[in-house]
């Protein structure tokens, strides 16, 4: 069941894929904001993934974040994540994530439970060519 105060906490090192410079978001050679976005959603999904029934899972719809302070190559950065409303098939979560030194972010992110085989097929109708 789906309440209020689940959390989570995940941790990531940053890689080169992860930095600004290769990820195309910058130049500096720092961890890029939407590398962190994924980091915020992959943690406010797994807060949940394991209490969905089959056939269900979450999809991102939006996120507000503040990236606060860099972060290089090879640091640690832990993710929490909290939800902290339920509103039917709509989730919302606080987010904050730190490096080794720092607050590095923070951001509200919301999710909405789908049905797999039916968005599956929405995303297939869509590719069809048109008449």
């Amino acid at each position: 069941m789906l309440e209020v105060g689940l959390a989570n906490e995940i941790k990531r090192t940053v890689e080169r894929k992860d930095l600004a410079s290769a990820f195309g978001s910058g130049l500096v050679d720092g961890l890029a904001t939407p590398a962190l976005v994924g980091f915020c959603e992959e943690c406010a999904r797994l807060t949940v993934d394991h209490l969905l029934t089959d056939g269900r899972q979450t999809v991102g719809t939006r996120i507000d974040l503040r990236h606060l302070a860099a972060t290089p190559m090879g640091m640690e950065v832990t993710v929490h994540a909290k939800l902290v409303e339920v509103d039917g098939r709509r989730l919302l979560f606080t987010v904050e994530a730190r490096d080794e030194e720092e607050s590095i972010c923070e951001a509200e992110h919301e999710r909405f439970i789908i049905d797999s085989e039916r968005f599956a097929r929405r995303l297939t109708d869509k590719q069809r060519p048109g008449p």
